[in-house]
């Protein structure tokens, strides 16, 4: 049975509230074994027997039927987030700077001429993988770290017509996820 972690698309935002208790017992029903929540942003790790695609298909049903509102879901063996960490996503950044580290998954692969223009000091791509983009983002003079993260994304959004979900992680929510 392969671990597989889930990472929920807008949840705990607005009128989009769940519980983590309650986002267990759901996923339980729904068959999905030794399952453990992450932060109450909509985390999951639990081993099950299928495929990327079963996976996902069940876990969003079990949590629609649970919550009574779509919930969308982006999954990753814990494999291959052991394997994203281990290639050093964040190794050509200063380890002084005072940045936030994230991750943005995607759910389909990206088509391989992708472009995201960096902002440097403020937003910037470290690396765009199949299925991720690597990002760094630096305090800003207001104090916020990730205010222009959306602008800086809205071609890559626009350019792939919404046609993939994808979810943003703190590196931080990724260390965890693995322990």
């Amino acid at each position: 049975m392969s671990v597989w972690v889930g990472l929920l698309h807008g949840v705990n935002v607005g009128k989009r509230q769940m519980k983590m208790v309650e986002l267990k017992a759901a996923l339980e029903r729904a068959g999905f074994d030794e399952v453990r929540t992450i932060l109450a942003s909509g985390n999951f790790c639990a081993r099950y027997d299928g495929s990327e695609g079963e996976v996902k298909a069940r876990a969003e049903a079990a949590l629609a039927a649970a919550f009574e509102f779509p919930v969308l879901v982006v999954v990753r063996t814990r494999h291959e987030l052991e394997a994203l960490r281990a290639s050093a996503p964040f190794e050509s950044i200063d380890p002084t700077a005072d940045l936030t580290r994230h991750v943005v998954f995607f759910d389909a692969p990206l088509p391989s001429e992708v472009r995201v223009e960096s902002r440097p000091r403020d937003t910037e791509i470290l690396r765009i993988t199949d299925r991720e983009i690597i990002i760094a983002a630096y305090r800003q003079p207001n104090g916020r770290y990730t205010e222009n993260v959306e602008a800086v994304l809205k071609p890559l959004y626009r350019a792939l017509g919404d046609t993939r979900l994808s979810t943003m992680r703190n590196w931080n929510t990724i260390e965890k996820l693995l322990t």
